[in-house]
């Protein structure tokens, strides 16, 4: 049996040509669940390939779940990826931070502040002097029609480049035409739930979830229906029957906040459910190029391109400053979705569109997320160390394998707003993930804690800080 074949001549990496070969028959059903897998050895052989390329690619597949591990019997294809297509006739083509918590009142500080807050990526590496570079000739050489009013949609130049770039990177199917530049991802969640939502309308949300999200949502007076996460992202056997929601709001590469990665067979009952309710599913993207235990989890969106929303933003990797984001749409949205954006801000800022095009297209943003990787893999494993040496057995970390932040739950300790003054008036500010969440009394041990901003040093002294308070 030929299990796959490689194109040395293709500018993708190998391990990536095997992961996508096996993943997309693993989908089609032509490799059927519980099927026994070549050895690694077995298939490097057959493919005359390194045995290094057949380990990283099976790696990413049991990552995603779809294969399975059998201790002395080898590897499988795991239970409940089958993808079935299946499209109800209304999704047809067609293309023509408040800050969660804060008190008042609170004594001066006689100690600086050590801010653990998620999201922040390592504002003083922003690569200023390179930008700054790219932008003077961008200033310099640009048409004088780039400094007119732009298109909605953003610049062609970025769209383009941002299509190819996200194929490559994370999966996604998509064309330039189908994407929106925003100013950054809450506008791009802005427009969703004006596109999407009139009153009444019924949403599916993880619980917890941003609680900005939760917000912009009921604005318009939707229904939210909380689905409960567990350390694999939303129980997807917990979706309700009988109602047909806009949209399922969904971070399967990287829960936020807990960080569950949500596994292929959920991803499958995910679409299966909303072709059924003849749902669209809004994919939030937001920090998932910092994977430190494998390679990136590939899109939900690539899945079904046709009910997919797909949001990414560049604050996490680059900086916020720059409130630039995007938005993919299924093909009989776009319309719809640049008219608002019109009506919303008329254009995205051209001329950082432009700069951020070529800083993508000359191969800078690949290679300042492979350093920043490292980085911030560094800084996750001292903080973890940190935890585990002031707090011991009595701390629970959670959804550390991606992204610039965790969930650390402390045994006996519910983080009460009068605790959290506390905490902030010695010089330590954490954040709650109740904040975050419908269920509050379910989430009251955690906290959530950022490390893309702060030093060993900012890391080290705020947990010493924090295990001095909790202790007593």
């Amino acid at each position: 049996m030929t299990w796959t074949v490689v194109d040395r001549e293709s500018g993708t990496p190998l391990f990536r040509q095997i992961y996508e070969s096996f993943r997309r028959r693993i989908l089609q059903g032509e490799l059927e669940e519980g099927e026994r897998l070549p050895s690694t050895r077995e298939l490097a052989s057959s493919l005359q390939v390194s045995r290094t390329v057949i380990v990283e690619a099976y790696e990413q597949l049991l990552a995603e779940g779809y294969i399975e591990g059998r201790h002395g019997s080898g590897t499988f294809v795991a239970e409940g990826t089958h993808l079935l297509q299946a499209a109800p006739a209304g999704l047809a083509r067609s293309v023509s931070a408040v800050p969660p918590q804060s008190f008042e009142g609170a004594p001066a500080r006689k100690r600086e502040l050590i801010d653990f807050r998620h999201g922040i990526p390592a504002l003083d590496l922003f690569p200023r002097k390179l930008w700054g570079e790219l932008a003077k000739r961008i200033w310099a050489d640009a048409s004088a029609e780039a400094f007119g009013y732009g298109r909605p949609e953003g610049r062609h130049e970025l769209r383009s480049v941002l299509a190819r770039y996200l194929r490559r990177s994370r999966g996604v199917v998509c064309e330039p035409e189908q994407l929106l530049v925003t100013t950054g991802a809450t506008q791009a969640i802005s427009l969703i739930a004006k596109l999407l939502l009139t009153g009444k309308s019924d949403v599916l949300m993880e619980d917890p979830l941003t609680y900005e999200i939760h917000t912009m949502f009921s604005l318009p007076g939707a229904k939210l229906h909380p689905i409960p996460v567990d350390e694999s992202g939303m129980m997807t056997e917990l979706l309700p029957a009988g109602i047909h929601p806009k949209f399922i709001y969904v971070t399967p590469s990287h829960q936020f906040p807990i960080g569950g990665v949500l596994p292929i067979q959920r991803r499958v009952q995910l679409i299966q459910y909303a072709a059924r309710t003849g749902s669209y599913i809004v994919e939030d993207d937001y920090d998932s190029e910092f994977r430190y235990e494998s390679a990136p989890v590939s899109s939900l969106q690539g899945l079904d391109p046709e009910r997919v929303v797909y949001i990414g933003t560049f604050s996490k990797i680059l900086s916020p400053a720059l409130r630039m984001g995007y938005v993919i749409l299924p093909p009989s949205l776009v319309q719809n979705a640049r008219s608002l954006k019109w009506l919303t801000d008329l254009h995205t800022p051209s001329l950082e569109q432009l700069v951020l095009a070529e800083f993508i297209e000359e191969g800078h943003l690949d290679r300042h997320i492979a350093k920043m990787k490292k980085l911030y893999r560094k800084r996750r494993d001292f903080l973890i160390r940190q935890l585990r040496h002031a707090f011991g057995e009595a701390v629970n970390i959670l959804g550390h394998s991606t992204g610039i932040h965790l969930v650390a739950e402390f045994a006996g300790i519910s983080f009460t707003p009068k605790l959290l003054s506390v905490i902030e008036d010695n010089g330590v500010k954490v954040y709650p993930v109740t904040v975050h969440a419908f269920r509050k009394d379910v989430q009251k041990r955690r906290i959530i804690i950022g490390y893309g901003n702060l030093s060993e040093e900012r890391i080290a002294e705020g947990i010493r800080r924090l295990s001095e308070l909790l202790k007593k």
